[in-house]
């Protein structure tokens, strides 16, 4: 069968034109077999057309292919700390509520910020007291997590000079060292395949899932002599105090949810922060305190490890307030 010029011109110009598209856009093949999407190819669309480069609005293209939906995200790389579910700065939190709170614990102690019965999330905070001052300036150093019979951990590792072309994250998972390959989308699962760690660039951006319970989105960032000068932290030649910078999504959370953080996700809870306060502060660091980064005793803490407990049948997302309270699930956005 012959061929004529005009088609065998066609098909080169097709050729060219997915090579072209193919250059601009890259999808995401699900090769797990343990998840959801598992041999499903989904395209990044041309608003954020590659899942390794940000675009210039600072978005990538993500998907989770345990989703039973399928389908791409167009995702800010790390996370916001302007939207609820955040903890940043020292610390600077944004509750399930919208409001802003700031907890200042203490420099070297453990702290419960969310705390169910079968899901648990403890703080190590890190800082110092310059003199003259009544209390430390802290930011959040480490996330411990206890889930099922699981315990793990990340941390931000103490330098003195900050350097961003190093990976300042450390993993831990039963008390053993994981090491996760300096590659974008660089991916560690749990043997029981409910817990992944996935990194969002080369080093020091990643996203934990926990299966059905959270989303937690991790940025390590130094503080900077910036910082320094505009808040007079004093900071010391021997460290930056390199911390964390975390976005929480969560998935069925029980009425009953404690923690700094968790408790604001109650559906009857009242934010103790005074409004129109510039920093308002909460306090009740006796209640939140545990023994260590791993451990569950604080005194609101209501972890058990075991699940079936009653539910809410809600996902806590991250909400944008830009678009009105429309947007949001059960939260009111506020100015």
């Amino acid at each position: 069968m012959k061929i004529s010029k005009s088609s065998s011109l066609m098909l080169f110009f097709l050729a060219v034109m997915l090579c072209f598209l193919g250059a601009k856009s890259r999808g995401v093949y699900c090769s797990n077999p343990y998840e959801r999407c598992f041999q499903k190819y989904i395209m990044c669309p041309e608003e954020c057309p590659t899942t390794g480069a940000a675009n210039s609005m600072n978005r990538v293209c993500y998907v989770d292919c345990s989703k039973p939906l399928c389908k791409f995200e167009c995702r800010r790389l790390g996370p916001n700390c302007y939207r609820p579910g955040s903890a940043c700065h020292d610390p600077r939190f944004i509750g399930g509520d919208g409001i802003v709170f700031y907890f200042h614990g203490k420099s070297n102690e453990h702290f419960s910020l969310v705390s169910d019965p079968d899901f648990q999330i403890n703080a190590r905070f890190t800082g110092h007291r310059p003199a003259g001052r009544t209390r430390d300036f802290t930011w959040i150093q480490a996330l411990g997590f206890l889930f099922n019979s699981h315990k793990f951990s990340l941390e931000a590792t103490k330098v003195a000079t900050w350097d961003s072309s190093i990976d300042h994250l450390r993993f831990s998972f039963s008390g053993q060292d994981l090491v996760i390959p300096e590659e974008i989308l660089s991916t560690w699962y749990s043997p029981e395949k409910d817990i992944k760690i996935e990194r969002a660039t080369k080093m020091n951006i990643v996203t934990v899932t926990i299966k059905d319970k959270a989303e937690i989105m991790v940025n390590v960032v130094p503080v900077t002599k910036e910082d320094d000068k505009i808040h007079s932290y004093k900071v010391p030649s021997d460290n930056c105090f390199a911390h964390l910078e975390v976005q929480f999504r969560f998935f069925n959370l029980s009425p009953k949810v404690d923690g700094i953080l968790g408790r604001t996700y109650r559906p009857d809870f009242q934010n103790p922060a005074k409004p129109g306060v510039a920093m308002p502060v909460v306090g009740g660091e006796d209640n939140f305190r545990t023994s260590s980064l791993l451990s569950q005793d604080c005194k609101s803490c209501i972890f058990t490890g075991l699940s079936g407990s009653i539910k809410l049948e809600t996902e806590h997302t991250l909400l944008d307030c830009t678009r009105g309270a429309s947007s949001g699930y059960g939260i009111i956005c506020r100015k």
